[in-house]
């Protein structure tokens, strides 16, 4: 488990070359030091700039001529005025936005999806589905394909990350403002306010820088897990894929058909699984229930900032004055947040392979792939850690893969995806460990009690009546 959500922790290490190597290290606004990315916001000197990472104001205002200095002012009127949740998601779209027209790393610009490549993606996810249905009994989730860029992908996933980030970013607030003593709230009321609307603005910085970065390397809409896109559609990024797939020794059909039969595999189980959803973000939200930050650390580090001295708050925040502390129902919610996604991600990728394998050449090769992707930190990782603080342990999903195999194996196909018709026939954290006893184990078959539950509750009902008809009678 990351122990730096949202960016929390420990100060950055000071660079070898001094103020070169400080620049060096600050360059594209991608993952440097500043927990909270001070001194961004879009703005010269800020994310993707080259100066003043070190001081906020100075990144704002330096060395600017006078229109960029009002377009500072203005931009900084517009985030002190934000008076909505936690997070500044307005500042937040506009950020991962910018982040994205950047391009990634090596040089590659977002671009709009053609007709072509539209076109392929359909028949893609066509054919993806036909081959699913072969191998599991989830009929198809998907009512649309769609090919997305990676603007596009931000602008369909923002709503699905506001709802996981909001719980937490709540928390996080309310520890920072309880830190005051009542009587200084009750005077600082202006000041609360200001301080609310920074916060909302820190976490919008880096959230959506996040999620600008993750546009550039995602290849579909439940790449991490979860339903990021609307219900019912399916969606493949080609220019992604085709960065993907550029080092691969595989041709590129195979590649985008692999990745296709991934993502209509989650449509299904998330369409046909009405539960699952609201368990996964449950979890997260118990994660943000769970947050306890160290008021005392709080409390020393705000009686002694000077307000006016810029530079003094921005080294209390690198030096981890909100760092969350762990507790047992943290701990508690993210292990089961980790089980869920694991099971998700092992399903998915035990039946994409029996769906592949017979039918393209690199089945295995992709399959390899895409496991390295996640073992090395890929999008869901990266993620997770920025935003909730969890880190998938790659070797849970493996054994989630061959625990999906040996039911199949032993139940099939029905007895095996019938497991998702209830939480509580799910495997667990300790079943993992132990594939083969719960493959073996005998199940309650939640249907039957259902059934005799409904029986027992109409045989209930009807001496009811009985009764009342002897009561008229008497």
């Amino acid at each position: 488990m990351s122990d730096t959500p949202f960016g929390f922790g420990l100060p950055p290490e000071e660079p070898e070359n001094g103020d070169e190597g400080r620049k060096k290290g600050n360059q594209g606004g991608q993952g440097g030091p500043n927990p909270f990315g001070f001194g961004g916001f879009g703005l010269p000197g800020g994310a993707g700039g080259q100066g003043g990472a070190d001081n906020p104001f100075a990144a704002m205002f330096g060395s600017m001529n006078p229109a960029d200095l009002g377009a500072a002012f203005q931009q900084l009127g517009q985030m002190l005025s934000y008076e909505g949740g936690p997070v500044n998601w307005d500042m937040a779209k506009d950020i991962a936005r910018r982040t994205v027209s950047q391009g990634t790393p090596d040089g590659v610009k977002d671009t709009s999806v053609g007709i072509a490549e539209k076109s392929a993606v359909g028949e893609a996810m066509r054919l993806a589905d036909h081959w699913l249905d072969d191998v599991t009994s989830l009929p198809s989730g998907a009512t649309t394909a769609v090919a997305w860029s990676r603007a596009e992908w931000v602008e369909a996933t923002l709503p699905v990350w506001k709802e996981l980030v909001d719980p937490v970013a709540e928390r996080v607030g309310a520890a920072m403002g309880s830190v005051l003593p009542e009587e200084m709230q009750a005077m600082a009321g202006p000041l609360l306010g200001m301080m609310r609307s920074m916060g909302g603005a820190m976490f919008g910085q880096q959230i959506g820088q996040a999620v600008g970065v993750l546009a550039g390397e995602v290849v579909g809409s439940t790449d991490i897990g979860l339903p990021l896109g609307p219900a019912g559609k399916a969606a493949l990024l080609p220019l992604n894929i085709e960065g993907l797939g550029k080092d691969l020794s595989v041709p590129s059909e195979e590649v985008r058909l692999y990745l296709a039969l991934r993502e209509a595999a989650h449509a299904r189980l998330f369409a046909h699984v009405p539960w699952l959803r609201s368990h996964l973000f449950g979890a997260v939200e118990g994660y943000a229930r769970g947050i306890k930050v160290d008021t005392s650390k709080l409390e020393d580090v705000v009686g002694q900032i000077d307000p006016t001295n810029p530079e003094q708050l921005q080294e209390a925040l690198q030096g981890g004055m909100f760092q969350p502390q762990d507790t047992p129902e943290q701990k508690a919610a993210l292990a089961r947040l980790e089980t869920a996604l694991a099971l998700v991600e092992g399903w998915v990728d035990a039946v994409v392979h029996a769906a592949a394998k017979p039918r393209l050449t690199s089945a295995d090769a992709m399959r390899e792939t895409m496991r390295r992707r996640r073992a090395s930190g890929g999008p869901a990782e990266q993620t997770f850690a920025t935003l909730i603080g969890l880190e998938l342990r790659p070797r849970r999903l493996r054994d989630a893969s061959r625990l999906w195999a040996s039911l199949t194996d032993a139940r099939g196909v029905d007895g095996r995806d019938g497991l998702w018709a209830h939480p509580d026939m799910l495997p667990t954290a300790s079943d993992l460990d132990d594939p083969d006893g719960f493959v073996h184990r005998e199940h309650l078959d939640f249907s039957e009690i259902d059934k005799m539950l409904g029986e027992a509750a109409e045989q209930r009902e009807q001496g009811e009546q009985g009764d009342g008809e002897g009561e008229g009678k008497k």
